[in-house]
């Protein structure tokens, strides 16, 4: 049984408020003192267990220290295998590519060139603009509302989020903001829009480098692009030598139920960048695929100290054979969204007055509330007095994030959920 909140809790986060940065976010949401973590289970210092309904922002799809992974980090530690090699070959790297190529490449007929850039999403997001600008020789990039894409400046400067883009401090260039799907209601194509700036040489939109998006915009509320959508766009990029680029730092790695976002589209990029889970074990990692013919790099053009993460390919390699192997990990990811998907509907329909809705894909989905803008935060934080951990998301915070490990029993499936329902209940009344 879980344990009340104490007292000691303040004390044991006083160091943290003392001595660590304002700039500290999610202990803000989550004051506990976390120690341990096993699959979908965070256990406090004090013993106090929580159901992550998180996941680590996106980086834990195989959930917290899965035994799948952990016994060959530890003995490949354990004979002093290269940790840190810059971009050295290693067997570890080696053996990750070999992976990568049998199980994500070749069953999708697609043909890319592998970088390793410094291990985030954002220096991802960075050496693919790099590289689109110095393939096409243009500067602008076009980038979506909502989008969001990391925080040094180049990433930043295509993340729509208004809070992230102030902290900057300078003025953020050279990317053109253009509406996602959606985002002028359900009966506009905003790609209209796109296609007539293109077609006419006096809108004044620099001709783009490439374009830049998430075929499932996570940070800004789990918006899902159409495939009629996304194929267009792509026919419109391939038309006028535009780059595609697919950001699948969040949404990619099975989140969607497929490896790739954009594979239910069935559309190519030019470009993607990959990060967050791809190491499996949340250690850092990240990757960029590129047609070959766009690889123009001259060598160290994009370096970094620690683009040789051997501990994290160790993992991503391992990940690949255990779970990508063949189909059953999707259908498995495909038969805990259906739960999720009808559990979620469920809990909208028991709350008319919230009038909530549900969007989403594979075991990334949104509860979504327009009416009060608070109710994300407020289940949120009820949610986490009742022994759970979730985020918020959207313009506003008005989508509950549900982003749950793709390892999660169905049993701590169902049980999350009936504390969302509890905890939907409980802050209905406090906001009619």
């Amino acid at each position: 049984m879980n344990k009340p909140f104490t007292a000691s809790v303040d004390t044991e986060l006083a160091l943290f408020d003392r001595l660590e940065s304002e700039v500290r976010s999610y202990v803000r949401a989550f004051p506990v003192l976390f120690d341990r973590g096993s699959n979908t289970t965070l256990t406090a210092a004090d013993g106090r267990e929580y159901i992550d309904f998180f996941g680590g922002a996106g980086a834990l799809n195989y959930g917290h220290n899965n035994p799948a992974f952990k016994q060959v980090l530890l003995d490949y530690i354990e004979r002093d295998g290269i940790v840190h090699s810059l971009d050295l070959a290693t067997n570890a790297k080696k053996a990750f590519i070999e992976a990568f190529e049998r199980f994500i490449l070749l069953p999708r007929s697609l043909e890319y060139k592998l970088q390793f850039p410094g291990p985030t999403g954002t220096n991802a997001v960075e050496a693919a603009l790099k590289l689109a600008r110095q393939a096409t020789g243009r500067s602008n990039v076009v980038a979506f509302t909502n989008g969001f894409h990391g925080v040094s400046a180049g990433a930043l400067a295509a993340t729509g989020c208004k809070d992230f883009r102030i902290a900057a401090g300078i003025s953020l260039a050279n990317v053109t903001m253009l509406p996602y799907d959606g985002y002028l209601g359900k009966n506009i194509d905003t790609l209209d829009y796109f296609e007539k700036l293109l077609d006419d040489p006096n809108s004044g939109l620099d001709k783009p480098a490439a374009v830049i998006l998430e075929a499932v915009q996570g940070e800004g509320g789990i918006n899902i692009a159409s495939t009629a959508w996304l194929k267009r766009l792509r026919e419109l990029t391939s038309r006028h030598a535009i780059l595609l680029i697919l950001d699948e730092i969040q949404a990619g790695v099975g989140r969607t139920g497929k490896f790739f976002a954009f594979e239910w589209s069935g559309i190519v990029p030019d470009i993607v960048t990959l990060s967050k889970s791809l190491s499996a074990y949340g250690t850092p990692m990240s990757l960029i695929l590129m047609k070959p013919e766009i690889d123009v790099w001259a060598p160290a053009a994009h370096t970094g100290t620690f683009r040789g993460n051997n501990l994290a390919f160790v993992t991503a390699r391992e990940a690949l054979e255990v779970y990508w192997s063949d189909a059953k990990f999707e259908e498995e990811i495909a038969r805990k969204s259906a739960i999720l998907s009808s559990e979620l509907e469920s809990i909208a329909e028991a709350f008319p007055a919230l009038e909530l809705s549900v969007r989403g894909r594979g075991l990334m989905f949104g509860l979504v509330c327009d009416k009060h803008r608070k109710f994300a935060s407020a289940v949120s934080r009820e949610a986490f007095s009742r022994g759970l951990v979730i985020e918020t998301a959207g313009s506003y915070g008005e989508v509950l994030k549900f982003m749950t490990a793709l390892t999660i029993t169905e049993d701590d499936l169902r049980r999350g959920l009936g504390v969302i329902r509890d905890s939907v209940g409980a802050v209905q009344t406090t906001l009619n």
